[in-house]
C-alpha cells in the first residue's frame, strides 16, 4: 500500500508511525483577531546520504533512508495579526509582497493552502533566510515548518516536532502537489544529526549516535561553497521520480551507503572513510538523472578532489546550489584555492530544530472588520 492523501492528512488519520498527533490536540479553532504576535526560527538542512530513497514512488515498495543534519543558517517566519486600517485584508511579504482579501488569492502556494488548512486569516506574513532559496537545502520545506509553527502559535497551541512534519509534508505534497521527498520537512522540524527512515507505514528519526568531539571533527572537515546557481527542485524530483523504475538497484545501493555511513560515525573508524564515501555516493547520485548535475558542477567537484577533497556531492536534488567537501585539514587551503571563485559558506551544526523566538499577544478591538 502506498502513502495516499489520506495516510498524509493529519485530521482524518492518526497512525502513520505516530506522526498524526491530532486526536490527543486541541481541535483547530476559527482565528479571532488579537491573539499573538509569533517569530519563528527554523533551520536549513544538509543530506549526505540515501537522498532519492525518500520519495514515496521508492520507499512505499522498498522502504528509504537518508543520513542528514540541519546547520545554524535559518529561515525566519513572523505573523501577526494585520491592523484593518487597509483595503486588504491579508499581506505576505517574501521575495514579493502579495496583499490579498482572502487566502485563496495568494499566489504563493504554500502560504495559500497552510492559511486555508488552518483557517487563517487577517494575518500579516514575512519570511527572512540567512541563504537563498532553490539552493538545495531545503529551504522551501523549512519555511513551511516555519509557517505552520507559527500559525499553531497565533492559535495559542504548541504541536510537537512530528505534528509540523506531517503537517508540512501535507501542504507541500498533497494539498500543493509538489513533487518530492519527505526528509526536507522531517530534518526541519526535528533539528539534529539523525538517520531518517521512510515506509508506507510512516517515518522514524534516530539520532545519530557519536560523541560530541566525534562530531565535532567532522564538521571540522566539512566545507561548504555556493556555486551560484538556483533551480527548482520540484522540476528535478520529478524526472528522479520518472526514473525509479530504471534506477531501482542505484537506490538500493544509495540506500545501503546509509548504513555504512552510520556506522563509521558511531565506530571508531577513520572518519576520512566518511569523505570517501561521499564521493561514492555522488557518482552513484549522478547516474540517477541527468538533471542532477552540469558541467560547471562537475568541473567543481573535480577541481576540489584533485586539490586534496575525498569526496563531496551537491546538496539537494541537483541542477544548482551548494557544493559541500569533505577535507583533511591539511588540505583545506589547497581546496579554497581551487575553489577561489566560489563563495565558502562556514557552518556549525545544530540539533534544535524548528522553534518559537517570539510570542506575545497583541490587543485590538473585536470586530473592526
Amino acid at each position: 500500500m502506498g502513502v495516499t492523501e489520506e495516510m498524509l492528512d493529519p485530521y482524518t488519520h492518526t497512525s502513520w508511525s505516530g506522526c498524526r498527533l491530532a486526536a490527543t490536540m486541541t481541535p483547530v479553532k476559527a482565528w479571532s483577531p488579537g491573539e499573538f504576535m509569533v517569530i519563528t526560527k527554523t533551520p536549513f538542512r544538509m543530506s549526505f546520504f540515501g537522498g532519492g530513497t525518500d520519495i514515496a514512488e521508492y520507499f512505499n515498495a522498498r522502504g528509504g533512508a537518508v543520513l542528514s543534519t540541519t546547520f545554524d543558517k535559518y529561515c525566519y517566519v513572523t505573523v501577526r495579526h494585520l491592523p484593518p486600517f487597509f483595503d486588504y485584508r491579508n499581506e505576505a511579504a517574501y521575495t514579493v509582497i502579495e496583499r490579498t482579501a482572502t487566502p485563496d488569492e495568494f499566489k504563493h502556494p504554500v502560504i495559500r493552502e497552510a492559511m486555508k488548512m488552518l483557517d487563517m486569516h487577517d494575518l500579516r506574513v514575512t519570511y527572512e533566510a540567512d541563504l537563498p532559496a532553490r539552493t538545495g537545502l531545503g529551504t522551501s520545506s523549512s519555511f513551511a515548518v516555519g509557517l505552520l509553527g507559527a500559525f499553531y502559535g497565533i492559535k495559542g497551541k504548541t504541536p510537537d516536532k512530528r505534528q509540523l512534519a506531517a503537517d508540512a509534508i501535507h501542504v507541500e505534497r498533497v494539498l500543493c502537489a509538489e513533487a518530492g521527498g519527505l526528509q526536507d520537512q522531517v530534518a526541519a522540524a526535528f533539528g539534529g544529526f539523525n538517520r531518517i527512515d521512510f515506509s508506507a507505514s510512516g517515518f522514524t528519526v534516530t539520532p545519530v549516535a557519536v560523541a560530541p568531539e566525534r562530531l565535532r571533527a567532522l564538521n571540522d572537515r566539512l566545507l561548504l561553497f555556493f556555486t551560484g546557481f538556483s533551480r527548482f527542485s520540484d522540476q528535478v524530483q520529478q524526472h528522479l521520480v520518472q526514473a525509479i523504475g530504471d534506477r531501482t538497484a542505484q537506490l538500493d545501493e544509495l540506500k545501503r551507503l546509509v548504513d555504512v555511513a552510520q556506522g563509521i560515525l558511531e565506530s571508531g573508524a577513520d572518519l576520512d572513510d566518511f569523505g570517501r564515501l561521499l564521493d561514492q555516493t555522488w557518482r552513484l547520485k549522478r547516474g540517477l538523472t541527468r538533471q542532477v548535475s552540469n558541467d560547471a558542477i562537475d568541473q567543481a567537484y573535480e577541481a576540489a578532489t584533485e586539490a586534496g577533497a575525498l569526496g563531496g556531492k551537491l546538496l539537494g536534488s541537483g541542477s544548482g546550489g551548494f557544493l559541500v567537501f569533505y577535507v583533511p585539514p591539511d588540505r583545506q587551503d589547497d581546496v579554497r584555492a581551487a575553489l577561489h571563485a566560489l563563495m565558502e559558506v562556514p557552518f556549525q551544526f545544530e540539533d534544535g530544530g524548528s522553534q518559537v523566538l517570539y510570542c506575545v499577544p497583541e490587543t485590538y478591538t473585536k470586530g473592526m472588520r
